[in-house]
């Protein structure tokens, strides 16, 4: 496949059900904008970080929403941190790329070799990339790693653009594969992750999320969409899954009630 070509993403949701979040814990007091969440196939730690403004540390919790570990990224700056994936090392990438204002034109993705063995402070190895010229600054917050090539979502209501990126060091240039059209109002996507088995690929909102399935590397038009209302509406940042049926999502913290991990089975 030649993939210079641009896909269009005509997708139709094929089905759609209304399902319930149940609380697992409450997030540290101390961590105000949590903004991602994910495990790695390597140890049972759920990792975190917060947004723009924030420090440029990478947590990792337990289950009951304690911190046990934190990791001080040093040479890099908590631009505007927005989410976390992983690869099959057990290696973390933290996307920062949000882009509120419009105005960055240089983003970057830091690399953190196995976190789980890293001591309290590192030195990340570092991605960056440029959009391709014709294409308008975007703000993201969502990405996934999968065969070495990062999938990047844009913010935006109603249509998502997709972007793919090489794992590579270096500055590198994104290469935009697609929109997708997502059905309803509210439906900018906020966090992504993709299945252990690569055969399920999940977008985030704020009340909702949708699942992918049947889909081939580089292009989703064939994708079937399945979207989980969950009765219950925060602004919820983080996605990623516990298994292949099962997801964690968060929340930030409001002025009433403080951040939450949730669970969701039955994908």
């Amino acid at each position: 496949m030649n993939h210079s070509i641009t896909y269009l993403f005509c997708l139709l949701f094929l089905s759609c059900t209304t399902s319930k979040i149940n609380v697992v814990t409450a997030l540290p007091k101390k961590l105000k904008e949590i903004s991602a969440i994910e495990t790695t196939n390597t140890s049972t730690i759920l990792w975190t970080i917060e947004d723009s403004g924030n420090k440029n540390i990478l947590y990792g919790l337990n289950t009951k929403g304690e911190i046990v570990k934190n990791i001080t990224l040093t040479g890099v700056k908590n631009t505007d941190w927005e989410d976390l994936t992983s690869d099959d090392q057990g290696n973390i990438y933290i996307g920062d790329f949000g882009n509120n204002n419009g105005k960055r034109k240089l983003l970057h993705i830091y690399k953190i070799l196995n976190p789980d063995n890293t001591s309290s402070k590192t030195t990340p190895f570092t991605i960056s990339f440029r959009l391709p010229k014709k294409y308008r600054t975007k703000d993201f917050e969502a990405f996934f790693l999968w065969n070495n090539n990062f999938y990047l979502f844009s913010k935006e209501d109603n249509t998502t653009n997709i972007f793919k990126i090489p794992n590579q060091l270096g500055e590198q240039k994104a290469m935009f594969i697609g929109n997708l059209n997502l059905e309803g109002k509210k439906t900018p996507v906020t966090s992504a992750d993709i299945s252990n088995h690569k055969k399920t690929i999940l977008l985030l909102n704020h009340d909702k999320f949708w699942s992918l399935t049947n889909f081939n590397e580089g292009d989703f038009s064939n994708s079937f969409i399945k979207k989980f209302n969950l009765e219950h509406t925060s602004q919820k940042e983080g996605i990623c899954f516990k298994t292949n049926n099962a997801v964690y999502i968060t929340d930030e913290k409001t002025n009433k009630k403080t951040g939450n991990i949730y669970e969701f089975n039955g994908l």
